[in-house]
């Protein structure tokens, strides 16, 4: 299994107990049917995921269809359902009327009838021909993998930003996918009549679809105008950090690889923990302090994932910007799963995308070091040598990245020796916040103070005349 069974969750890096509590409170209730008796309905209600089956197509590579298909059994489970099966067929490439063969297809609707299942997963994006295809072969829901993580994203998503970007995805992905249903979709009295035009000018007015996709088309325009304004709030926040230059660290990774966990070790955050997939999906900002006093923010990221809908790329491109704009960045890898370097390489794939973010300085945290195969822990060690073992519940190597995050933060670069006069300890307090003390002591007409400070802070000490 993808996730662990039956996590104890205690400690700080646990988080805040009462969110995770509500979030099991509202699982779906099982036995309530969504076999389709209407099939008109499938697309305009709201998707309740119960029993199901997963389905994929691998072309030579079993284990890795296999691994991809233990993913999609998690994020069904963190959606609410239960897996009952999963199934693979191996082929070229995925049948374009099906999906699956005709005679694989016949066998999954005998596998769906004997299972009782209400629900088939495909793990890769299915054309609208394909699922309606599918549907009428099996006779219950398909869906795909996007549609999956695109309802996950849904349910988790607390701020205001994350719902706007999430819905606009959602919308993005359902306009090419409406249809019709022959006259029962149409409105007639439409065209020219009502305007006294006569015969012959009559047309068949505007059909349900077209209705529905012009409602669409409105509400993203309105969905895009109000994250674009929060993405100016943001990017007006960001302006600021760097005016004041202010140090930041952002945390990336594959979803449930423990980035929260990490963020409430290293901050007392108390964010939400739990072990399911997208668990958090709202951005964290947590101020951090180096030993040697400077002050630097701590950002955690959505979470990413193999096949990541395009849609939600685009969505929460606001967010991801924070990776670009980034001193550091903590790249978290869960040391415990079966395939960590499969996890990077996705992760990079998706930052590929934001502009800057690749050249931005990174440090692979290898995450729940105390349950990982040692052997495992040895193949990752030598495939990123840089890298840093850490757990979140043992505290192992939580002070080696502590060490490392100040090692790679950037250094003031001018060096002063000066002498502060007593009344003005506001400078004092303004070379401790933003420059990197060397040295301290009190002296008789004020404060001695050996640092490394930026050159504005060098300027306010120059007009000062302090300097021994």
């Amino acid at each position: 299994m993808t996730l662990q069974e039956d996590p104890a969750y205690g400690g700080r890096w646990a988080g805040d107990s009462l969110d995770r509590e509500e979030r099991s409170s509202l699982r779906r209730v099982e036995g309530l049917s969504t076999e389709l008796t209407d099939v008109t309905e499938v697309e305009y209600r709201r998707l309740r995921l119960e029993r199901v089956i997963l389905i994929g197509v691998v072309e030579d590579d079993m284990k890795a269809g296999e691994e991809s298909l233990r993913e999609l059994a998690a994020l069904a489970t963190t959606a609410g359902s239960q897996v009952l099966d999963g199934v693979l067929q191996r082929r070229p490439h995925p049948d374009p009327a099906t999906y699956f063969g005709s005679g694989k297809a016949r066998e999954l609707a005998e596998l769906v009838a004997a299972t009782g299942a209400d629900t088939v997963i495909a793990d890769s994006e299915l054309s609208p021909s394909q699922r309606r295809a599918l549907e009428d072969i099996v006779k219950v829901k398909v869906i795909d993998r996007t549609t999956l993580i695109l309802d996950i994203f849904a349910q988790h998503a607390k701020q205001r930003e994350g719902k706007a970007q999430v819905e606009l995805a959602q919308l993005e992905y359902l306009l090419p996918r409406l249809r019709g249903w022959g006259e029962s979709m149409s409105r007639q009295a439409g065209g020219r009549v009502v305007g006294g035009e006569g015969i012959g000018s009559r047309g068949p007015g505007e059909t349900k679809i077209e209705l529905d996709r012009r409602r669409i088309r409105r509400r993203m325009a309105k969905l895009r105008k109000e994250i674009a304004q929060m993405g100016n709030a943001r990017q007006t926040k960001r302006a600021s950090r760097r005016k004041n230059r202010t140090l930041s660290v952002v945390v990336v990774g594959y979803t449930n690889a423990g980035k929260s966990s990490l963020l409430n070790v290293l901050t007392d955050a108390s964010v939400l923990v739990e072990d399911a997939l997208f668990a958090t999906l709202d951005p964290t900002v947590r101020r951090a302090l180096t030993r040697d006093g400077r002050q630097y923010t701590l950002t955690d990221t959505v979470g990413f994932v193999r096949n990541l809908p395009t849609q939600l790329v685009e969505a929460f491109r606001s967010t991801l910007e924070e990776v670009a704009d980034a001193d550091v960045l903590l790249h978290v890898v869960d040391a415990s799963h079966e395939d960590p370097v499969g996890q990077v390489t996705a992760v990079h794939e998706v930052l590929a995308g934001v502009a800057g973010a690749l050249d931005v300085p990174e440090l692979i945290v290898a995450s729940k070091a105390d349950i990982a195969d040692p052997v495992a822990l040895a193949t990752l060690r030598s495939r990123f040598p840089d890298s840093v073992l850490v757990s979140a519940v043992t505290g192992e190597g939580i002070e080696k990245l502590r060490t490392r995050i100040e090692e790679l933060l950037p250094h003031p670069q001018v060096a002063i020796d000066v002498v502060i006069p007593y009344d003005r300890g506001d400078l004092v307090n303004r070379i401790h916040e933003d420059g990197e003390i060397l040295h301290e002591s009190h002296e008789p007409t004020g404060t001695r103070i050996v640092a490394r400070v930026n050159p504005d802070v060098s300027a306010a000490v120059d007009a000062l005349g302090g300097r021994p």
